[in-house]
């Protein structure tokens, strides 16, 4: 079985290595990676657990996020911040997940994840892919150099990629953010930030990571917001924080990041005669916090188990169906609750209920380290007793 890859990113690279580990012959074709994405880099404990044999997270020059600091919308009064605590979760926990939310570069957090692909056997071609044609039932992975054959196609090459163009349709406008901003160098922080922007249906963040910041703005691409928009953002939020300009220097960075929440569970682009979408080439993003690294994971998990199954005459039947099963119901409930969460006066309601109650500050702090589904979160608010918090999310069918 020869598996050709198109990207690798998380999601290509824990398909290779599950594949490669199986016994099966994968290569990997990516000319750009690892390199940053601006995105925020927080690696979350549940994605460490996926990883777990695979990386030694422990090894990495990370910041281990022990607070979120949760800002009034629009205000540049920092007085008016909550700050919720991010201890390691109850229970049971692997030594090599310490702490729930992990913030990491991503040219080393994807570096690491190649280079373990290639540990367990798979080939790197590290040449960008020019064109892909099926030929009865191979497909052709062309490059500048020559044609590669493959039995089957996994396109893990981003929202944009030449997978999805060549075998799926393109995202839909109301599918696609756009985030924008600005890596900080010279200063860091040990938190990360949060706070709901009411210009555009969407939200700011700044995560640190050893050497610098990643700060930007996420909001739909749809809109009439601009990534100069959302920059201009930024920078106000950045200068009225950290005073940069004073020994920093700004890179400036915008990204589109896909979400299929938006969608219906029958419009989604997920697989077909021997092609799989994932990662966010699949639109596997959280529509509410935009975290995809998780999702790329679990996708490159599920192909390569698809795949390596004994018996398994459809595989990428076997992969879309288990998306849509457990993963999409996650994400279109994200989508529903982004509807209210970045209003103006839930935003407000919200940061007050986190200063005032602890078990809304509970509810927050699993919602951020990923241990808390959309599913029974409304269920959850209830039990908080906080009624006109709780009265507000009732509006949406979260179950």
């Amino acid at each position: 079985m020869h598996v050709a890859i198109v990207g690798g990113g998380p999601a290509g690279a824990m398909a290779a290595i599950r594949l490669a580990r199986a016994g099966a012959s994968v290569t990997i074709f990516d000319a750009s990676h690892p390199r940053e994405k601006p995105c925020g880099g927080g690696v979350t404990g549940r994605a460490l657990a996926l990883i777990a044999d695979v990386v030694d997270i422990a090894s990495m020059p990370a910041v281990m996020v022990k607070a979120a600091i949760v800002e009034e919308p629009d205000t540049t009064d920092v007085m008016s911040a909550v700050t919720v605590r991010l201890p390691p979760s109850p229970g049971p926990r692997r030594t090599d997940t310490p702490t729930d939310l992990v913030v990491i570069s991503r040219e080393i957090f994807d570096k690491a994840l190649l280079d373990a692909a290639v540990r367990s056997g798979a080939q790197l071609i590290a040449e960008k892919v020019t064109d892909i044609s099926r030929l009865d039932r191979a497909w052709s992975v062309r490059t500048a150099h020559r044609a590669h054959a493959a039995e089957l196609l996994l396109g893990a090459d981003g929202a944009g990629g030449i997978v999805r163009k060549k075998v799926a349709r393109p995202f839909l406008p109301s599918e696609i953010s756009l985030a924008a901003g600005y890596f900080v160098h010279g200063i860091s922080a040990p938190d990360i930030a949060i706070q709901s922007m009411t210009q555009q249906p969407g939200y700011l963040w700044s995560f640190p990571r050893p050497d610098h910041l990643a700060v930007g703005v996420c909001a739909p691409a749809g809109g009439s917001t601009t990534s100069n928009d959302l920059r201009r953002q930024s920078l106000a939020w950045i200068h009225s924080h950290h005073n940069a300009g004073a020994g920093c220097r700004l890179e400036p960075y915008a990204w589109p990041i896909p979400s299929a929440g938006f969608n219906t569970a029958a419009g989604l682009c997920l697989a077909g005669p021997g092609w799989m979408l994932l990662g966010d080439a699949a639109g596997l993003v959280d529509p509410l916090t935009r975290e995809g690294i998780y999702y790329a994971l679990l996708s490159g998990a599920w192909a390569a188990e698809a795949i390596a199954a004994r018996g398994a005459s459809r595989p990428e039947a076997v992969y879309a169906d288990r998306v849509r099963h457990e993963i999409y119901p996650e994400l279109a409930r994200a989508a529903r609750l982004s509807g209210l969460f970045f209003s103006p006066g839930f935003s407000r309601l919200f940061v007050s209920a986190l200063r005032e109650s602890a078990a809304i500050r509970a509810v927050f702090r699993d919602l951020v380290a990923g241990t808390q589904p959309y599913r029974g979160l409304r269920r959850r608010l209830l039990a908080t007793r906080e009624w006109k918090l709780a009265g507000r999310a009732l509006q949406l069918v979260v179950q």
